[in-house]
């Protein structure tokens, strides 16, 4: 059987508001128009207005109402419309929900998971395509989640629901219609919110990567198999806290690292994974550290343009094969 991302986000929404009567959606167009992406389509006929709401067009607005929400018992999932329109609700994000449990040493929690569609590759030009990820990995008191499998956005929200601090699910908007077979495998698959993980096996370099650049990094790998370069392909899945342990045994086993990131290079959250390879891991090192990464535009609207911007499967293998020596 094979079942979409979508699909599978849906399936854990639903199940999660089936399992615990705390738990909520709401968000703009989360109800009758079934989500931005369609990822709660169906939800508001089975469960209710209660417990699917529609929001005004404010996310300072309703983030806050979620978090109140979640210091009163409740277990809220809010829904926004993309990562560009997050930056509205810093902060509520930043200043209130990831502070909430130092500030209050420790006698309050704020149980909310915050999901927004992030990434480009579909035209709609600035305001609805950056990759912001690394703003949100660079606070303490979130947790920040990527999942770049149908598996992981299946299995994420649970472990997710039942953190007791704010949870930051980054969903990229290419990924939504990718399936994946899950017939012969366990269902769903059992998730943590701590450690990357391997996808494809290899000896001769390191590609990491997270979100939608996954399936670039895994068609790179594919690419450089053919050309005789054994390449492993890690999966961030976590942004924070970063699964240092297990990117240095990657390194440590092929020698060489290749950061592929859709957010801007200044600031980059693969400027921080090549620092602490070099902080880590120097000697083990054949090569500098590299990556690709989207250039320092804000993202056009024509696709050609846009294309041009982002990391791109041949970017990755060039820059894999220039690690090698081999153009």
């Amino acid at each position: 059987m094979k079942i979409s991302y979508r699909e599978a986000m849906r399936e854990a929404i639903r199940e999660a508001m089936l399992a615990d009567p705390r738990v909520f959606l709401m968000g703009e167009d989360v109800g009758r128009y079934g989500g931005s992406y369609a990822v709660s389509k169906g939800l508001l006929d089975q469960f209710g207005p209660e417990r699917v709401r529609d929001t005004p067009l404010s996310e300072l607005g309703f983030v806050g109402a979620g978090i109140g929400a979640a210091l009163g018992g409740m277990l809220p999932i809010v829904e926004i419309m993309t990562v560009n329109f997050s930056l509205l609700a810093l902060d509520q994000i930043v200043n209130t929900a990831a502070a909430m449990r130092h500030m209050s040493g420790g006698q309050f929690h704020v149980p909310l998971v915050i999901r927004m569609a992030t990434g480009a590759g579909r035209q709609l030009a600035a305001q609805h395509s950056h990759s912001l990820e690394c703003w949100y990995a660079h606070v303490p008191g979130l947790t920040v989640l990527a999942p770049a499998t149908v598996a992981d956005a299946r299995a994420m929200l649970a472990p997710a629901l039942a953190d007791p601090d704010p949870v930051v699910i980054f969903e990229h908007a290419q990924l939504y219609n990718m399936e994946e077979e899950v017939g012969g495998v366990a269902w769903p698959p059992a998730c943590d919110l701590r450690h990357a993980a391997v996808r494809r096996p290899g000896t001769q370099l390191t590609l990491i990567a997270y979100g939608g650049c996954l399936p670039k990094a895994m068609q790179a790998a594919q690419q450089l198999a053919a050309q005789g370069v054994d390449a492993e392909v890690l999966d961030l899945r976590v942004l924070r806290p970063l699964d240092t342990d297990t990117i240095m045994a990657s390194v440590r086993k092929t020698h060489r690292v290749l950061v592929v990131d859709e957010g801007w290079k200044s600031g980059s959250l693969a400027g921080e994974i090549m620092a602490r390879v070099v902080e880590g891991a120097f000697y083990e090192l054949d090569a500098p550290p590299a990556r690709v990464c989207s250039a320092e535009v804000p993202i056009p609207y024509a696709a050609h343009m846009e294309q041009a911007a982002l990391p791109q499967v041949d970017a990755i293998v060039d820059a894999a094969r220039r690690m090698l020596g081999a153009v």
